[in-house]
This record gives C-alpha cells, structure tokens and sequence, in this order.
C-alpha cells in the first residue's frame, strides 16, 4: 500500500447488516487500520509501536467526520495537548501499559475534548477516551495555564480537560503528576459518563467539575491530592457520583454552588482536613467579603457515605445557606467528629 491517502473498502451482506472494511494510509508510516461494523462506517486507526503524539494529532485532524484511533503500548511523548474537537471521534489507548507522558517544560493539558480555545464555539458530542494512563509530569512544567496569552490561557494543564461536550465517555483512565487536576470538565459539559477513573498525586484536585449536568461518575480511585479527591465549584447541578473512595486528599469533597446531586456508596478516609466540605462562595465588598447569591449547596443526597478517620470532620456544612441535604445510611468510623455543622439540624440524617 502506497503512502498517499488509499481507501478500500468491502461491503458483505450479514444478517441484514453491512460490514464494512476500511484501510487507509494517510502518510504516516506508523499507521495500520482495521474494521468497523459502524454504518455510517467509522473509520478505525491502529497506531504501531513508535507512533507520536503528533501522528494521533493528525489522524484526528484527518477524521472529521468521525474516527477510532487505537494506541499501542508503550510511552508516547506529548509535547502539545492532543485534542478531540470533532463529533465521533475516540482515542482508546491498550490499557495502562498506554502511557501519555506530557513532556518537559510542554506547560499544557495532555487532552482536551472539545474546542482548544478560552471560548468554545459550539459543542461537541460523542466523542470517547478510554483505556489508558496520564502521566503530567508535573515536577518538569513551570506552571498551571497553558498559553499564559491570548487564546488558550484560560485552560489549565490537567491531565484531561473536557469543556463545551455532551454525550461523551471517559473509561478505563488513571491521571498522575499533573500540574493542576487530573480530570476537569466545565463550561458546559452534560451527560457526561465517566466510569473506572483514578487519579492520584496531581497538584490539586484528582477530579473537578464546573459548569456540568446531568452527567455520572462511578468507580472512582482518587487519592493522595494536595487539593480534594474532587471538587465540585460552580454550577454542578443534577449528577450522580456512585461508588468511589477518596483517600488522603486534603479534602475528599469540596463542595460549592452544586445542587440536586445523588453520591451514592461513596468512601472518604483519612483526609486530612474535611471528609465533605460544603459552602457557600463568597465575593469580594470594599474592605470585606460578602456571601455570593445562589451559590450554596442544596438538595443534595449522601447515600451509603462511610467516613473514617478523616482530619477536622467526617461532613461539614459550613454555611446556613446550604440546606435541604440529606444523608442516608451513613457510617461514621473514626474518632473525630462525624457531622460538624454551622447550626443545628442543617442536614437531614436517615
């Protein structure tokens, strides 16, 4: 097969269905390709051993219309955040032996899904990222934005950064060593799936969440964060979080301005401050600060939450604003304080 662009393509009666065979060669020699039984076919790019991050760049940028890129084992140097900004398209590694290593002084994210700028134009759907571990190098990067001017600046150096995105999974990833947190989803991020994530040792937050909905996270490792095991700071509204364990993070949850959350079987052991941090953001006024409106935490359910040994408190609600939430079926192990509140009964316990 020659190095320009070559399509061949098979089309088999079965059963009803259409196989479709596709092998393509886009000018990278590191490229073989495989089949789908996608209709509309989706094309399928598996990388061979020695594949840059530049050559998966490309293909993404090839695929517009939709595309699989299959990674090899192996470490694959990152020098720029490899970025799926199309519908459809999915990066899906070989599981952790596919290691994304962000390289010295590169000072960016090692993905983003969604639009690359301050300012995403327009959503992107469907798009996947699967079966491989981050590794951010966090020790070899000078700081947390990446572009510290003009387009680009606002995006901070995690290990995946999702904004702008609908109908999206993540599955099967570890983020480590990144220079801010290891998953980050926000301006705009909705029915999310994000399923057997971990992520440990970043500079801040294993996973933080901005401005997402009606998304879910389950099967979560988050351990070992400077920050929280996950924060939750603006607009997180109508999610589930199911069974994870957040373990020696500062905090295990940080929460502000999020509503009408489900936590369900969620373990929070030894942080050293707050197992959950609940409260209410606050803006500066003249020569103080003041409570900011709408900012509290409310209507959120706790069900099956085991605390134990965590620093100052197992749950703290810390302003009175933040009401209606509920616990359901706690466990409260360790010899701390298990409900640290700013007034009596601001929490519900069943």
């Amino acid at each position: 097969m020659g190095m320009g662009l070559r399509v061949i393509m098979g089309i088999l009666g079965n059963i009803g269905k259409k196989l479709v065979y596709l092998a393509c060669v886009v000018g990278l020699p590191a490229l073989v390709f495989g089949e789908t039984n996608v209709s509309p076919a989706i094309s399928i790019a598996t990388l061979k051993s020695g594949a840059t991050a530049a050559d998966i760049q490309k293909v993404l940028d090839r695929y517009t219309n939709g595309c699989e890129v299959i990674l090899p084992p192996g470490k694959i140097l990152v020098k720029q955040p490899i970025v799926l900004q199309h519908d459809k398209q999915t990066l899906r590694g070989s599981g952790p032996t596919t290691i994304l290593f962000l390289a010295d002084n590169a000072n960016c994210p090692v993905i983003i899904m969604g639009q690359p700028i301050n300012h995403p134009m327009q959503t992107i759907r469907h798009v996947r990222v699967a079966e491989l571990f981050i590794d951010g190098n966090r020790s070899h990067q000078q700081r947390e934005l990446w572009r510290e001017s003009g387009e680009g600046s606002e995006i901070r150096n995690n290990g995946i950064t999702v904004q702008n995105v609908s109908d999206s999974r993540i599955e099967d990833i570890t983020c480590t060593r990144c220079r801010s947190g290891g998953l980050v989803t926000t301006l705009g991020v909705s029915r999310l799936t994000v399923d057997n994530f971990g992520s440990f040792d970043n500079e801040f937050d294993g996973l933080a969440c901005y401005l997402t909905t009606d998304s879910v996270f389950s099967n979560l490792d988050l351990h070992d964060n400077p920050g929280a095991g996950i924060s939750l700071d603006l607009a997180f509204d109508h999610n589930v979080i199911r069974s994870a364990v957040l373990a020696s993070n500062d905090l295990g949850i940080f929460m502000r301005n999020s509503r009408d959350n489900k936590f369900e079987h969620i373990s929070i052991e030894n942080n050293h401050n707050y197992g959950v941090f609940m409260a209410q953001a606050f803006q500066p006024d003249e020569n103080s600060v003041k409570p900011q409106a709408k900012t509290e935490c409310a209507n959120n359910s706790f069900t099956n939450l085991v605390g134990l040994r965590n620093g100052r408190a197992d749950f703290r609600v810390n302003d009175v604003s933040c009401t209606n939430n509920v616990i359901i079926d706690a466990q409260f192990k360790g010899s701390v304080r298990a409900l640290s509140l700013a007034e009596p009964d601001l929490v519900t316990v069943k």
